[in-house]
């Protein structure tokens, strides 16, 4: 009774951004610049499981999102259980095909840090992977609101111009973290554009 009774709470708090402890890969803030202003940070390292889904940005986070959890609540080849963490990251990718491009986009659960790649379950559908993410300095923009696929491009778009006139360039594309689940009212949001960057 007591588990279900915080299960409801936490599920009530989310409603309004408030966020029951789940679990968030460690990172080292190592500068802020930019206009808007922008946060540097440094990741170590970290396993993660993924999937890509060849469609529209929002039916393949829906799409990606349930394989991914299919594969932390117990469809692996232990049958185990694993925490659910944040962020969940979304990054679109074009692929040009003659006579028309067509997009998709990979999706992503960071493991938590109990789970390495020795000891953690092989996925069973074979659409899902375990990789590990090397360590790594990005570029991020919080923001709020929607996170429609033209509200996620107008701030990677965003950050991406930040950066001029910072001590920092892309190193790679930009793509987009969710921390918070779908019924979480708009302004109480936590999303961030993010992108890989390296010294100029």
């Amino acid at each position: 009774m007591a588990t279900l009774i915080g299960s409801v709470l936490v599920g009530a708090c989310s409603v309004v951004g408030i966020r029951g402890g789940t679990e968030e890969p460690p990172f080292t803030v190592i500068g802020r610049d930019g206009q808007p202003a922008l946060e540097f940070r440094q990741y170590d390292a970290r396993l993660a499981v993924e999937t890509t889904i060849d469609a529209g940005e929002m039916a393949a986070r829906s799409e990606g999102f349930k394989r991914l959890a299919a594969y932390i609540f117990g469809r692996n080849a232990g049958g185990n259980r694993i925490a659910m963490t944040a962020p969940v990251a979304q990054a679109v990718t074009l692929t040009m095909t003659a006579p028309v491009s067509q997009s998709g986009s990979t999706i992503r659960f960071f493991l938590p840090k109990t789970v390495i790649a020795e000891n953690a379950p092989r996925p069973i559908d074979d659409n899902v992977r375990l990789v590990t993410i090397p360590a790594e300095t990005v570029a991020v923009l919080r923001f709020a609101g929607s996170t429609s696929p033209q509200a996620v491009a107008q701030y990677q778009s965003q950050l991406v111009s930040a950066l001029q006139g910072t001590a920092w360039q892309a190193s790679g594309a930009p793509y987009v973290w969710f921390y918070d689940p779908p019924w979480t009212l708009p302004p109480f949001r936590r999303s961030e554009a993010v992108v890989p960057v390296m010294r100029r």
